[in-house]
């Protein structure tokens, strides 16, 4: 017995060195990609459509639009899609149109149903009216500088590229919940796209920008084929790489403007990307395990001696901060990091007890309907009174 409890102690301290060489190889990954990526080429700009499904409105919605329609590019339209005539994004819109009438924008309203994702049927509308080969998709929460369009472009100069993507940083509200979500995209996400770009194993896209030609959507069944997905960003890019060319990240990250979101709502909303992940790569999904220091330092702390067990805790402390500092401070330039930079082990542990649940549930609540995930697609649950 004392044997078996040695060994297991072992097998946990030689795991809880996991995290920390995560740690590592994310500052390794950071510093590679931002140092080898050059600001975009202006001689190549082919015209684009800018593609941005809607769905009622957003904190500082206006503003997320309108940095769309000031782009430092030559020829690109924005087309907007909302699912009804009375959807409350569309008064903003019709500003837009006015605020801009040099721009070329448009606004439909409703989408054949083609699938369970109302936003897939949108785009897949979307697409059959864009008129430029390139489309750029968008989710409705983001905001960009004036030269994303020539970043996100740029890389389709080399025809082995099939799909764009690109990081992004959190704008939260005054609510903690806000505040840990954005902390966690920045701190906690982008370090695991840079480690997944760093092995040449990026096979996802991210649904602050999704970017492709329309050949390239086709060759992959349109997005009638990803209408039942739950995870349409991330299977277009699977699908994309699976044919055989690349899906690159874009030079430069953009803006999600998260709501005032009270704590509750974002361990439910991180649930649910949670979840999307497990489904999505179930073998990605549990290997986060290792992605989170906090909990090994208080294995190591029930079963180690007091100074290797502060050892490791300094070692969490010095190398997780600077995997933070190294991809959101000094990388993305995110100024939430550096201003809540205390804030980290909390989100660390939120992040963790999200990841332990997910392996549990089966069940999340979407745009105010529920819905089951049967392997990568979502499953409506019927209301009582819809089963009879």
């Amino acid at each position: 017995m004392l044997l078996f409890l040695h060994g297991l102690r072992w097998l946990v301290l030689i795991a809880a060195a996991i995290p920390l060489i995560y740690y590592v190889l994310a500052v390794i990954a950071a510093l590679r990609f931002f140092r080898g990526h050059r600001a975009p080429p202006c001689d190549f700009a082919p015209p684009v459509s800018i593609l941005k499904p809607v769905h009622g409105l957003d904190r500082e919605s206006y503003e997320n639009y309108a940095s769309f329609c000031a782009l430092d590019y030559s020829q690109y339209e924005i087309l907007f899609n909302a699912s009804d005539p009375g959807d409350p994004a569309i008064p903003v819109i019709e500003k837009i149109i006015g605020d801009f009438p040099q721009r070329s924008i448009r606004l439909l309203i409703g989408a054949e149903a083609i699938g369970t994702s109302n936003k897939v049927n949108k785009l897949a509308r979307m697409a059959r009216e864009a008129r430029h080969e390139t489309l750029v998709i968008s989710d409705a929460d983001i905001r960009v500088p004036r030269d994303y369009l020539r970043a996100v472009a740029a890389p389709f100069r080399d025809s082995r590229v099939g799909a764009v993507t690109c990081l992004y940083r959190g704008i939260p509200g005054r609510s903690l919940g806000s505040v840990l979500e954005a902390l966690g995209n920045t701190a906690d996400f982008a370090p695991g796209v840079l480690v997944a770009w760093l092995f040449n194993s990026v096979d996802f896209a991210l649904g602050a920008t999704m970017a492709l030609t329309k050949a390239r959507l086709a060759e992959i069944g349109g997005f009638a084929a990803l209408a039942d997905h739950f995870t349409d960003d991330h299977e277009l890019g699977y699908r994309i790489a699976a044919r055989g060319y690349r899906v690159e990240i874009a030079a430069l990250p953009v803006d999600t403007v998260y709501p005032e979101t009270p704590v509750k709502e974002y361990f439910r909303h991180q649930l649910r990307w949670s979840l999307a992940i497990r489904n999505a790569t179930p073998a990605g999904h549990a290997g986060l395990l290792f992605a989170h220091g906090l909990p090994w330092v208080v294995l190591v702390a029930l079963i180690a001696p007091h100074t290797f067990a502060a050892a490791y805790a300094a070692a969490y402390l010095a190398l997780g901060g600077l995997m933070a500092w190294t991809v959101a401070v000094w990388g993305l330039r995110d100024p939430l990091v550096r201003k809540r930079f205390w804030l980290l082990p909390l989100q660390d542990a939120c992040a963790f007890a999200i990841l332990v649940a997910s392996f549990f549930v089966r069940r999340i609540y979407w745009r105010g309907a529920q819905y089951t995930i049967r392997g990568k697609e979502l499953v409506p649950v019927e209301p009582p009174a819809a089963r009879g």
